[in-house]
């Protein structure tokens, strides 16, 4: 046992001082964070914001359920106790009673981070609707009534102001150049725990949720109250605004989003000087151009925005853009997936005049047209065909009759051919009575008689595109003819 013990020894200091030597380089590997939270962190704010409301009333405009709903979503800051109310108006009973007077309740609190040293905060949108004030306080415990400058929901930005100067600030970096796997750190208020730090690493760029926001995606721990704070790279620069979460229950589930740096500056740059964003439109629907439609229709790939909707009037229409078109380029910017098109052209400056590329039965064409400002959507009104019991049913399943005069006005189509009734191969792709037939593949349809001759030399079991126009919106529909 002792020979044992004594050959083990002898061994021994080789291998401790390896597996030394492998501890201290892992270590070594290992990200500091200490340093970077020094520098930042005093530019990190918590931000409280509070409601007016008449005694008994309790939070205007946030019904439980819907902060719930919206706690789900995006994690507001976290609602604050409500004032216990009194059993009689204005407190003690048998004192005569004056008009209820509005006070100030508590609704949440979130984060934000000061962007200049004069007292420019960014933070969410989500975290300031509905407040009547804002409060932003300091790691030194100094307390700012800030007032909002104004706030976009689309990127959910909002711009706060506090009155102040030599306030510290963060460095704005460049949310372009993140690379996925890179460690980031988040600081904000967690259920109003201030100034807390998390780290983790960006999981993935430019993450579709939303027509504006090509989120950052990341593994940092965030929970409701981070709202609003800052993404900071290892150089210390903010890269993204924490704003969304991933969560079946509420809270973090190993899946956080932060708005990138980019889009949130820009922003930044219209509020502080207008106090609201304007963007531009071209007045289209669009979907996405799938692998069958690019194949069926002569394009080298899938890509760009397919367009389902041309709303009359519009400066698509001016420009002369068609339903069934596809987008491929904005200004010589290629368009790639469907999302970037109205990114795009919500960067555009109303009244500019635009050139976009067409892919329009087979050759690229290109069109200008001179783009609007962004406006609410309008409800798109469906219409109704009746049956025409006479209708036979073709190779795909589509039973077509001719639009009549009226139909064809209403619509403002030339040709087409209205679907009486959808079976087979037709109605397993989704199509149904009262679809308006507009094109097959490059073929623009004139009447019932020329689709059916049409669909009757297609070849058996290859993929053909059937341009159809329900109610307002149109769009390519793949269909495997036998």
């Amino acid at each position: 046992m002792f020979i044992l013990g004594a050959a083990s020894a002898f061994f021994a200091p080789t291998l401790l001082l390896n597996t030394g030597a492998v501890r201290a380089a892992a270590v070594a590997g290992l990200p500091d964070f200490t340093d970077l939270v020094e520098r930042t962190g005093s530019a990190v704010v918590n931000i409280r914001t509070t409601a007016k409301a008449k005694p008994g009333q309790g939070l205007p405009g946030a019904p439980e359920d819907e902060e719930m709903q919206e706690f789900f979503k995006r994690f507001f800051g976290v609602p604050m106790p409500r004032a216990p109310q009194p059993n009689a108006p204005n407190g003690q009973p048998g004192r005569k009673q004056g008009p209820p007077v509005e006070e100030e309740v508590p609704r949440g609190v979130g984060s934000g981070f000061i962007i200049s040293a004069d007292g420019y905060v960014l933070t969410n949108a989500h975290v300031v609707e509905g407040a009547d004030e804002v409060y932003v306080t300091l790691t030194d415990k100094r307390e700012f009534k800030a007032k909002i400058i104004g706030a976009d929901k689309r990127s959910d930005v909002a711009l706060v102001k506090l009155e102040g100067s030599n306030l510290p600030r963060l460095s704005i970096g460049d949310s372009n150049k993140i690379r996925v796997g890179e460690w980031v750190i988040a600081i904000g208020s967690p259920f109003g725990l201030d100034n807390t730090v998390t780290a983790g690493i960006v999981s993935a760029k430019a993450r579709d949720t939303g027509d504006y926001l090509p989120l950052i995606q990341t593994d940092v721990a965030v929970n409701p109250g981070n709202s609003g704070g800052p993404l900071i790279n290892m150089r210390g620069e903010v890269i993204g605004i924490n704003s969304q979460i991933y969560s079946r229950s509420g809270g973090y589930m190993g899946i956080s989003f932060a708005v990138p740096i980019d889009e949130a500056m820009r922003v930044f740059e219209q509020l502080k000087a207008t106090g609201r964003v304007t963007r531009g439109r071209i007045g289209v629907q669009i979907g996405e151009v799938t692998k069958e439609v690019a194949e069926s229709l002569g394009l080298p790939r899938s890509q760009g925005a397919l367009v389902s909707r041309v709303e009359p009037g519009g400066p698509a229409e001016k420009g002369g853009v068609e339903a069934g078109d596809i987008i491929l380029k904005l200004n010589g910017v290629s368009i790639e997936k469907t999302s970037d098109l109205p990114r795009l052209v919500g960067n555009i400056k109303p009244g500019t005049r635009t050139t976009i590329s067409v892919w329009r039965k087979g050759a690229s064409r290109d069109l200008a047209l001179v783009v609007t400002e962004l406006e609410p959507e309008k409800m798109v009104r469906r219409n109704e065909k009746k049956a025409a019991p006479d209708a036979v049913a073709n190779a795909v399943g589509l039973a077509v009759t001719d639009l009549s005069e009226a139909q064809r006005k209403e619509l403002k189509v030339d040709g087409g051919a209205v679907v009486e009734t959808a079976g087979g191969a037709a109605a397993r792709a989704g199509l149904r009575a009262g679809d308006v037939i507009l094109r097959l593949n490059n073929t623009d349809i004139k009447d019932a008689k020329q689709f059916n001759a049409l669909v009757a030399k297609l070849e058996a079991k290859k993929i053909a595109v059937i341009l159809v126009r329900r109610g307002d919106s149109s769009q390519f529909v793949p269909v495997r003819p036998g």
